[in-house]
């Protein structure tokens, strides 16, 4: 083994040699560059987890670690009370039975017309092929704040082609309901829709045409081509649009308070852990109380904490269809 390791290392001399000590810069230069590429790394991900790791931190403190300047990252006196008082001022299980059937729902129905209109995009020609495409990415430009006036407006006074109105004078009040994020969602225009055909038009766009020709040369016609052929081959990137989908639906908060607003989710109760707080205090103490915002905030921290932790859990299930799925969608234009 020795005698080995020092013929090696003479070998490499020698050629450090020859080449006129190219082979030992160029050594020197490719651990350098690894140093750098590590450091680079840990910094990234040290930025990304620290928050998290802090969040973590102080949802275990009591209030008095919150004020000590001895505690930092490791709580002095370990408590789970606030995981219980964020479950009941958000009320959890309900927020979260509400939240994974409109998550779910709302992905299912995204993705199954995401599909159709992705598939579409990459595969027939129609006119104004381009205009509508770029309509897509309109979608994606354009934040759905400068649309909230419109829509609330639309729903508010909802008829389809004016014949309510003109039957009987009024038309539908859908606001507070489902409804409308449900036919918005069926229509591609819910939350990121507009991202999810442009992900699996470009998908689609990857695969060989001649499965499709030998498909049509063996008797299938456009819609058994698509569901016998193309979908079993879309698998990954549906898998990630879904993931994106139900995370996205998940923590909403500006569709689900423009819509959803009776009905009570993790991201809307999570808006409102503060004031609930002081509220569920008040009623306890039976006078005003005011709360610190060092105890606000780690409450908050706390359901913040519960929210995502679904979402973390799903993710390490479906990690590798996500990690494939994206590899495998190039951008072909």
């Amino acid at each position: 083994m020795t005698k080995t390791k020092k013929v090696n290392e003479n070998g490499f001399w020698e050629r450090n040699r020859k080449s006129e000590g190219y082979l030992l810069k160029r050594t020197i230069m490719n651990i350098s560059v690894s140093i750098v590429r590590f450091i680079l790394l840990f910094g990234l991900c040290f930025l990304i987890l620290q928050p998290i790791f802090n969040k973590i931190s102080v949802s275990f403190m009591e209030e008095t670690d919150l004020f000590n300047p001895i505690v930092i990252s490791i709580p002095e006196h370990f408590t789970t009370e606030n995981y219980k008082m964020a479950a009941t001022l958000m009320d959890y299980k309900k927020s979260m039975v509400n939240s994974s059937v409109v998550s779910v729902t709302i992905a299912l129905l995204q993705i199954a017309v995401c599909t159709l209109v992705g598939y579409g995009f990459a595969r027939f020609e129609f006119p104004l092929k381009k205009f509508w495409f770029a309509c897509v990415m309109l979608i994606i430009l354009v934040p759905p704040q400068t649309i909230s006036t419109s829509l609330h407006l639309h729903f508010r006074f909802f008829d389809i082609l004016g014949l309510k109105e003109a039957l009987t004078g009024s038309t539908w009040n859908l606001r507070g309901s489902k409804i409308p994020y449900y036919l918005m969602s069926a229509g591609c225009m819910g939350l990121k829709n507009g991202l999810y055909i442009f992900m699996i038009r470009q998908f689609f766009r990857t695969i060989p045409k001649d499965l499709e020709e030998a498909a049509y040369v063996d008797g299938c016609g456009t819609l058994k081509t698509f569901f016998r052929i193309m979908l079993p081959e879309a698998k990954p990137i549906l898998t990630s649009c879904f993931l994106f989908a139900f995370v996205w639906q998940w923590t909403d908060g500006f569709y689900s308070n423009l819509f959803l607003g009776t009905t009570q989710l993790v991201s809307t109760s999570l808006s409102r852990i503060v004031d609930s707080l002081g509220a569920l205090l008040m009623r306890e103490l039976g006078a005003t109380v005011t709360v610190s915002i060092a105890y606000s905030n780690c409450i908050l921290a706390t359901g913040t904490l519960m929210i995502i932790l679904p979402l973390i859990i799903i993710y390490l299930f479906a990690q590798r269809a996500f990690v494939e799925s994206i590899s495998s969608s190039g951008i072909k234009m």
